[in-house]
């Protein structure tokens, strides 16, 4: 692709690191960016500069927050003895738009996958072990992706945390296998979430 500006190139060939767009898409982004006013543009990358500088992890749920302590769990109207655990923020997203959960998550920030050289220790596993021996969690709910990655992550966690007296359920599979949370629709996902079983009966099945 011949450019006739270094400057557009650069734009473009930023924009095409982002996931599922490609150098044509990006080209039309820039150009599309470029046909605005200044002043719209701008909003925009001060926006991402705003986001990338000022973003937070929630200290207790890793979730994207605004502040140390998100609204999900600084809300007193949560059930704090429940945790739903997930892979990102777009899985808790998809969850809280059912409108059925009303309990506190801990966001991993992926799945076990040696693959792609994700192991535990690049999770927060090690947080969520420390946050059930605080003794205030009666529940865990494994809500991870009906993959092989998001079922070894489940398994492991089950593994690290069968020694403690705390119920440990995984959201029924009215999600299809192979089935990335974040795309099921809200009311399959509520139900699932609703319609919980204990993960060691999940893994006879």
């Amino acid at each position: 692709m011949n450019f006739s500006s270094k400057l557009l190139e650069n734009a473009v060939n930023e924009v095409a690191h982002l996931p599922g767009i490609g150098k044509r898409t990006a080209l039309r982004l820039v150009l599309h960016l470029l046909k605005q006013t200044k002043s719209h543009t701008n909003h925009l990358t001060q926006a991402l500069d705003t986001l990338v500088n000022e973003v937070k992890l929630c200290e207790s749920c890793h979730n994207i927050s605004d502040v140390s302590i998100c609204e999900i769990c600084a809300s007193p109207k949560r059930n704090t003895e429940i945790v739903c655990v997930v892979e990102d923020i777009r899985d808790v997203m998809a969850i809280e738009n059912t409108v059925q959960y009303k309990g506190l998550y801990h966001v991993l920030g992926g799945k076990i996958s040696p693959m792609e050289g994700i192991g535990p220790h690049n999770l927060t596993i090690e947080s969520l072990v420390e946050k059930v021996k605080n003794g205030t969690v009666k529940e865990l709910i494994l809500a991870l992706s009906s993959t092989m990655e998001g079922d070894t992550t489940n398994f492991y966690i089950y593994r690290q945390l069968q020694e403690y007296d705390i119920a440990i359920s995984t959201i029924a599979r009215g999600i299809s296998v192979g089935d990335e949370l974040q795309y099921t629709d809200e009311v399959t996902l509520g139900r699932s979430i609703m319609n919980r079983v204990p993960f060691g009966e999940s893994l006879e099945n």
